[in-house]
């Protein structure tokens, strides 16, 4: 039997029962596919409920305000993902009439979406004939064939995708690539898979060469970047101070305390007497408290956070970049998952959140 008539039959005894398949809906197909990018399907299954439920209709989501559309993707990480969600659902609706276009060329004019998430909806929810290779289908074309080329190359990407095609059951392109995707993901994973139980083993080029630690080959890793975050939480009577992050980082489009970023963490002491610290805090501030250090990994990123809570207000000169609202309101605002658990923690409780924090 060969490669894709093993691959669709074990696909028909192990298929993944997931809430976005076989619903007919292009849209429950693509906010599915935007989702589970950089997210596992475990932890993306809330979130597609829970966007779903705030919005029903592609069109609900481009006439939904973007801190809406924020506050909904809170946690999730990637935040670019729900910017651009929320821009190609605009342009649906500006251009195609509220309709998903139907055909992968089309797609990936969506912003968001590229070679893969195009393909995943062009052949899920319209049975076009395209690949759509994640990091499971690589792992299997690149082991069982022997492809030795990096996937995340221009190179290696092309040729991953022509073996993919080539390979492709015309009839049942949905049907293939969602077993390409399940087979990566429950048998063909990733470390030391159990060869002994695969179906594809008897042709498999890493299993006859044990290879299976080797392939996909893996483009080199990107230089961790550490970053030293120390956020300052302003008490003002019953109000504080918030910004809206808008420069090319990350977090872009949600709301942070005031910041001040160094190249090592810092005390109160150490902190007060920065010039950044001075150009954001007015003169007579007092340190409340200084939160012990947490650490936040992002892909390329180690970030150390640092929480101080303060009496008093922005300096006259940063006035402007700061929005000054009630305390209590805080939980309400789009911000990065460290500042949600902050919110929750007892330091806040303790200072200035002991109301809401129960709600």
């Amino acid at each position: 039997m060969d490669f894709t008539s093993t691959l669709l039959l074990w696909y028909g005894a192990h298929a993944r029962q997931l809430p976005w398949r076989g619903t007919g809906n292009p849209y429950h197909v693509w906010l599915s596919e935007v989702i589970l990018q950089q997210t596992r399907v475990a932890q993306g299954t809330a979130y597609y409920f829970r966007f779903l439920e705030h919005f029903p209709s592609i069109r609900t989501l481009a006439e939904a305000p973007l801190d809406e559309v924020m506050k909904c993707w809170q946690g999730l990480g990637y935040y670019t993902r729900a910017r651009n969600l929320h821009k190609a659902a605009q342009k649906v609706v500006a251009e195609y009439g509220g309709e998903l276009p139907n055909r992968f060329e089309e797609l990936k004019k969506l912003p968001g979406l590229g070679s893969y998430a195009a393909g995943a909806v062009a052949s899920f929810a319209f049975n076009e004939a395209v690949p759509a290779l994640d990091g499971n289908g690589y792992r299997v074309l690149a082991r069982v064939f022997g492809i030795f080329e990096i996937p995340t190359t221009t190179k290696g990407a092309h040729l991953f995708r022509q073996h993919c095609f080539a390979l492709m059951d015309k009839e049942r392109p949905a049907d293939f690539n969602q077993a390409l995707i399940d087979f990566g993901a429950l048998q063909c994973v990733p470390g030391t898979p159990d060869c002994t139980v695969c179906p594809l083993t008897s042709s498999c080029y890493a299993s006859k060469h044990h290879k299976q630690l080797e392939l996909p080959l893996k483009a080199t890793p990107i230089a961790l970047r550490v970053r030293y975050f120390h956020y300052l939480i302003l008490l003002d009577g019953d109000y504080t101070y918030i910004e809206l992050r808008r420069a090319k980082d990350i977090w872009h489009s949600l709301y942070q305390f005031p910041l001040v970023e160094s190249t090592k963490p810092l005390t109160g002491q150490e902190l007060a007497a920065k010039s950044d610290f001075k150009e954001l805090v007015a003169e007579g501030a007092k340190i409340l408290t200084e939160v012990p250090e947490t650490v936040q990994k992002l892909t390329h990123q180690e970030l150390h956070l640092r929480f101080f809570i303060l009496e008093g207000r922005p300096a006259d000169m940063s006035l402007s970049r700061f929005e000054r609202i009630p305390l209590a309101s805080l939980p309400s605002y789009q911000v990065p998952i460290c500042i949600a658990k902050f919110l929750t923690s007892e330091w806040a409780a303790r200072f200035f959140l002991t109301t809401t924090t129960q709600q």
